[in-house]
C-alpha cells in the first residue's frame, strides 16, 4: 500500500503562510476579530477615519447633556464674539453662546434626519427599480412616466410649499426631499436591475419554480449592493447640504434650537468682524459630509473584483522598488546546483525565463506567499512553446509577467526574464511600455472582453496601428485591411465598420490576434486563445497562429489545459504544477514518453491521447487538488496526490535532466518509472506497485515489491 504523503511545512521564502507545528489553532474570538479587521470598511485608511468621526459624533451628541460644559442657551455677554478660549474651546457666537455646544447639540438631529432622506429615496427608488425590472414592460413604462414627472417637478419649489404647509417640520420636509431624489435614483438603478435579471442564473431560478419576488429578493437585490450603498452615501451628504441651506435661508428648526444651517448664517453675518465664527461648524459639515462619502467609497468596492492589470500609480512605485532591489541582487546571486543553464547565445527574439518567481502581497513587493517559483524555460524564433497543467498552477501568472501585466499586489520577487539578452524582470514600468505591443504582444482568453464594445473594430486597430508604428490615419486604415486579411477575414472591409457585439467569437479571436499583431511583435503570449471556442474555429485558429508563425518568424507562449493543442502547434511543452515546472522538453518526446507522474495522470485522463485497442474502460483521474500556494509542501508538490510517491519524494527535487535528449524533469523516480515502463492507473493503486526507496551511492533507487 503506498504511504499517504502529506504535505511538508511550507516553504521557507513563504513567509507567515504556515503555522508552527503544535501552534494551537486560533480561537473562534480571534479568528472573528481577525475577519471584522479585514472588512473593506477597515482596509480602507480614509473610510476607516471616515468611521470614527461620525460615531464619535453620534456618541457626543446624544450624550451631550452629560458632558458639555454649557447649555446651548446660555448666554456669556462677557465674551461675546470671541476666539477660542480655555473656557470657550470653539470661541462664541454674537450671543455669546458656547459654539461647541451648539455644534455637537445639533449634530444628531442634523445626521437623523438626513438618514430619514436616505431611507425613503434610496429604498423608495430600489423598490421601484426592481418592481419595474422584473414585473414586464408595461409596469416599467407606468412606472418610468410617473419618475420623469417626479424630476420634471422644481424641488426647491415644493420643499417651500411643503413647509409653508406644515411649518418647519424638519422630518416631514427630508422625508419629502427623499421622494423627490428616489426618481434619480430608480433611473441609476433600473439599468443594472434589467441587467441581472437578463443573467442566466436568474432563467434557471425562473425554471425552478421561484416566483418574481423570491427572484428580485434573493439574486438581484445582492447585485445592487454596492450601487446601492454608493447612492446612499451620496444622498446622506446631499440631505445634511439641503438641510443646512433650508436653515440659512431661516428655514431651519425654531429658534433658539441650534443647527449647522443656521449657525452657518450667523457667521456670515459677521464674516469680517469675526471670521472664526465661520471655521469650527463649517469645518464640521464638511468633514462629515466627506466622511459619509469615504465610507461609501469603502462599502461600494465588489470585495471579489478582480484586480486590474494596469497598475495605479502606488503600484507602479512600488514595483520600481522591487526592480531596483532585483536589479541590485542580481550580480550577488550565485548560482545553484538546480539551476537550468542559460542558453550561449541571446539571439534576436530569443525568450529565456531563468528561475522566475511571482509573489504576492499588499504592499506590492512580492515578499508575501509565492505564486510561481523557480520557473525556467525557453522560446527560439519561430517556435511555440505550450505551458500546460490544471487551473491554479500558474500558468497565467507565468504568461503575465513576461509582458509585467501582474495583476495589483503580484510582482516578481527573483530570477530573469531575458528577453533579447535584457531582463525584463528587472525593467521599470516606464520601459516595460516600449515592449508591449511591440515586441511581445498579448492574445486573451476572452477576445469579446478584450475588445471595447463602445468601438468599431476598425477604430481600434486603426488607433492601435498609429500608436505603436507612428502611422498616419489612411495609412493605418490600410494596414488594418492587410491584418484582417492576413488572420483569415475575408469581408475585411465591412468588419472594420462592424461592433464587437456585431460579430461571432471566432471572428472576435481573429480581430484579437489582428490587434495583437498591430505592432509587429516578434513574441506572442496566447493566454488559452482557443478554450471559448468551438471544435471548427478552433482549428482554424490553431492553423491560423501555425501559419503566423511559419511566416513572419515570431514565436509564442500558449497557455492551454488541451493536450490536443499542444500536440497540434506547440514544438515544446512546459508542464507546470503548483507554481513549478516539473517537466520541460520537446513536445512529442514528452507527450511519447512523459517521465514525470503529473505528466503521466494529464496524458491518462485525456481521452484523445488513447486511440483504438488502447482505448481504457475508464479514463483515469487524479485524486485530490491542486494545493493552496500557502499549503505548497517543501518535497515534491506532486507527492500527496502521486500514485508513485514514497519517503524519498519529502525532500526538495530540483529541475534535472531527464535523460532522454534535452528535456527536464522534476522527479527522483523519473528514470525508473521510464524503466519499469509504469502508466498511471485508473483504479485505487494496488499494493504491488509501491516502491520501496534504497540509497544507493548518492541517488534515490526505487524497486518495484512485485
Amino acid at each position: 500500500m503506498i504511504p499517504t504523503v502529506a504535505p511538508a511545512p511550507a516553504d521557507a521564502d513563504q513567509t507567515g503562510s504556515t503555522t508552527a507545528a503544535g501552534a494551537s489553532a486560533p480561537s473562534p474570538g480571534r479568528a472573528a476579530l481577525a475577519r471584522f479587521s479585514r472588512h473593506r470598511l477597515f482596509s480602507s485608511p480614509g473610510a476607516a477615519a471616515g468611521l470614527v468621526w461620525l460615531a464619535a459624533l453620534v456618541i457626543a451628541s446624544l450624550t451631550a447633556p452629560l458632558w458639555l460644559p454649557f447649555k446651548t442657551e446660555d448666554q456669556d455677554f462677557t465674551a461675546v464674539l470671541s476666539g477660542p478660549t480655555a473656557a470657550h474651546w470653539l470661541g462664541t457666537d454674537e450671543l455669546g453662546r458656547d459654539i461647541l455646544s451648539r455644534i455637537f447639540a445639533a449634530a444628531a438631529g442634523t445626521l437623523g434626519t438626513s438618514l430619514i432622506t436616505v431611507i425613503v429615496g434610496v429604498g423608495l427608488g430600489t423598490v421601484l427599480a426592481m418592481l419595474a425590472a422584473g414585473a414586464g414592460e408595461r409596469t416599467e413604462t407606468v412606472i418610468s412616466r410617473v419618475t420623469e414627472i417626479m424630476m420634471s417637478l422644481p424641488g426647491t419649489v415644493i420643499i417651500l410649499a411643503v413647509i409653508g404647509a406644515v411649518g418647519t417640520n424638519i422630518p416631514v420636509v427630508m422625508a419629502i426631499l427623499g421622494i423627490l431624489m428616489s426618481a434619480g435614483i430608480y433611473r441609476v438603478i433600473l439599468g443594472q436591475a434589467k441587467s441581472l435579471q437578463s443573467q442566466l442564473y436568474v432563467d434557471a431560478a425562473k425554471v425552478d419554480g421561484t416566483s418574481p419576488f423570491g427572484i428580485s429578493l434573493r439574486h438581484v437585490l445582492p447585485g445592487l449592493a454596492n450601487t446601492i450603498v454608493v447612492q446612499a452615501a451620496l444622498i446622506f451628504a446631499v440631505g445634511m447640504l439641503i438641510q443646512a441651506g433650508l436653515a440659512f435661508i431661516g428655514f431651519g428648526p425654531p429658534i433658539p434650537q441650534p443647527s449647522w444651517g443656521g449657525m452657518i448664517q450667523g457667521a456670515s453675518q459677521h464674516v469680517y468682524d469675526a471670521p472664526w465664527m465661520m471655521v469650527p461648524t463649517g469645518a464640521v459639515l464638511a468633514l462629515t459630509v466627506l466622511s459619509a462619502n469615504a465610507i461609501g467609497n469603502a462599502l461600494g468596492k465588489a470585495p471579489n473584483a478582480a484586480a486590474p492589470h494596469l497598475p495605479s500609480a502606488a503600484a507602479r512605485r512600488q514595483r520600481a522598488k522591487a526592480v531596483a532591489a532585483i536589479a541590485a541582487a542580481e550580480p550577488a546571486k550565485a548560482p545553484s546546483a538546480g539551476d537550468v543553464p542559460a542558453p550561449d547565445n541571446y539571439g534576436k527574439g530569443t525568450l529565456s525565463v531563468r528561475g522566475l518567481s511571482v509573489g504576492v502581497d499588499s504592499a506590492g513587493t512580492g515578499r508575501g506567499v509565492r505564486l510561481v517559483t523557480d520557473v525556467s524555460f525557453d522560446v527560439q524564433p519561430g517556435t511555440v512553446l505550450g505551458l500546460v497543467g490544471e487551473s491554479g498552477c500558474g500558468k497565467t501568472m507565468t504568461a503575465l509577467s513576461l509582458l509585467g501585466l501582474l495583476p495589483s499586489g503580484v510582482s516578481v520577487t527573483g530570477g530573469q526574464i531575458l528577453w533579447n539578452g535584457r531582463n525584463l524582470g528587472a525593467t521599470t514600468e516606464k520601459d516595460m511600455e516600449a515592449v508591449r505591443g511591440r515586441e511581445i504582444a498579448l492574445i486573451s482568453q476572452e477576445p469579446m472582453r478584450a475588445l471595447d464594445p463602445m468601438f468599431t473594430v476598425g477604430y481600434q486597430l486603426t488607433a492601435t496601428i498609429r500608436r505603436l508604428r507612428g502611422m498616419g490615419r489612411a495609412e493605418a486604415r490600410k494596414e488594418a485591411l492587410t491584418l484582417l486579411e492576413k488572420v483569415g477575414i475575408v469581408d475585411a472591409a465591412r468588419i472594420l465598420k462592424t461592433y464587437p457585439h456585431q460579430i461571432s467569437g471566432g471572428m472576435a479571436q481573429r480581430v484579437a490576434i489582428a490587434l495583437a499583431l498591430s505592432g509587429q511583435p516578434k513574441l506572442l503570449v496566447a493566454d488559452e486563445p482557443t478554450t471559448a471556442l468551438d471544435v471548427t474555429v478552433q482549428a482554424e485558429i490553431l492553423s491560423l497562429l501555425r501559419t503566423l508563425v511559419k511566416d513572419t518568424g515570431m514565436s509564442v507562449v500558449m497557455v492551454t489545459h488541451d493536450l490536443g493543442v499542444v500536440a497540434d502547434i506547440c514544438d515544446q511543452v512546459a508542464v507546470m504544477y503548483a507554481g513549478q515546472v516539473v517537466e520541460n522538453g520537446k513536445t512529442q518526446a514528452i507527450l511519447d514518453n512523459p517521465r514525470h507522474p503529473y505528466t503521466l495522470a494529464l496524458l491518462a485522463a485525456d481521452p484523445h491521447a488513447n486511440h483504438g485497442d488502447t482505448m481504457p474502460g475508464r479514463l483515469a483521474t487524479i485524486s485530490g487538488q491542486v494545493p493552496q500556494p500557502k499549503d505548497w509542501p517543501s518535497g515534491c508538490r506532486f507527492a500527496a496526490r502521486c500514485q508513485f510517491a514514497g519517503s524519498a519524494c519529502l525532500e526538495p527535487v530540483p529541475l534535472l535532466s531527464s535523460g532522454a535528449g534535452d528535456g527536464l524533469v522534476r522527479c527522483v523516480k523519473a528514470d525508473q518509472l521510464a524503466v519499469e515502463g509504469m502508466d498511471w492507473l485508473a483504479t485505487d493503486v494496488p499494493g504491488a506497485r509501491t516502491l520501496r526507496v534504497t540509497p544507493k551511492q548518492d541517488h534515490i533507487v526505487e524497486k518495484d515489491l512485485a
